[in-house]
């Protein structure tokens, strides 16, 4: 697995083991949270065009972490880009500390929305594409991270499936499949995503090239999945 590690704003790829140190507390979700780590790093170093200084630009591309449990990951990331302060990482999930464990859009800058309850990232991404076409607005990109038992959710089915045929090419959603999935047919997602008209592509979801390739992957007309895979959370 090669890592990128160049340094652009803030801590390098090689400080975050460091940052995610920094949260103790009762957190049940670690798996999730590593699981995500270079996905999360990936996007926000190379792919996404947003910065705490454009943290509410109208011209920004969104990110929605619909797997908001175990969020440890997507802090460490965010101290590292600099839209929170490294200091706030020792408080995780204490009474008074913004950092819980759901993020809450209000707390935190860069944060586009309060997750944690599963399936609901999806459907929220497809809204908020549709409405920054209705606005004229075509530059900025819609990400959305979730897990592969999320898919299990009803209204994921039915946000993939509208996704397609509404040609909502500036959205994109990223698939972290740790094989905790209990209805969908293993090794199924990107067919899934396939049949309803997206394009779809696979990388091993801790080779950073091969992520980075997935998701600036050209997909004209159609929106975006990549099938980012990971050791299995029972393994």
């Amino acid at each position: 697995m090669t890592a990128t590690t160049t340094r652009h704003n803030g801590d390098a790829y090689a400080d975050l083991p460091r940052l995610m140190a920094l949260m103790t507390g009762d957190e049940k979700h670690g798996p999730a949270a590593t699981s995500t780590l270079d996905v999360l790093w990936v996007l926000y170093d190379r792919v996404l065009r947003v910065s705490p200084e454009r943290a509410r630009d109208p011209e920004r591309d969104r990110f929605l972490l619909s797997k908001g449990h175990g969020p440890m990951a997507y802090y460490a990331v965010l101290a590292a880009k600099g839209f929170l302060p490294v200091d706030l990482l020792s408080g995780f999930g204490s009474y008074d500390s913004p950092l819980g464990h759901h993020p809450d859009r209000t707390l935190l800058p860069g944060v586009e929305i309060g997750s944690g309850s599963l399936g609901h990232g999806l459907p929220i991404a497809v809204g908020e594409a549709l409405g920054l076409r209705a606005q004229g607005l075509t530059g900025p990109a819609v990400w959305v991270l979730t897990g592969d038992a999320e898919l299990d959710e009803g209204s994921n089915h039915e946000a993939l499936a509208f996704a397609g045929p509404a040609g909502l090419d500036r959205l994109h959603a990223v698939v972290v499949d740790n094989s905790s999935a209990t209805h969908a047919r293993p090794g199924g997602i990107a067919a899934r995503f396939e049949v309803a008209g997206w394009s779809v592509a696979t990388a091993d979801g801790h080779d950073h090239e091969a992520l980075y390739e997935a998701f600036t992957r050209p997909h004209p007309g159609r929106p975006h999945a990549v099938v980012a895979r990971v050791r299995s959370k029972n393994a």
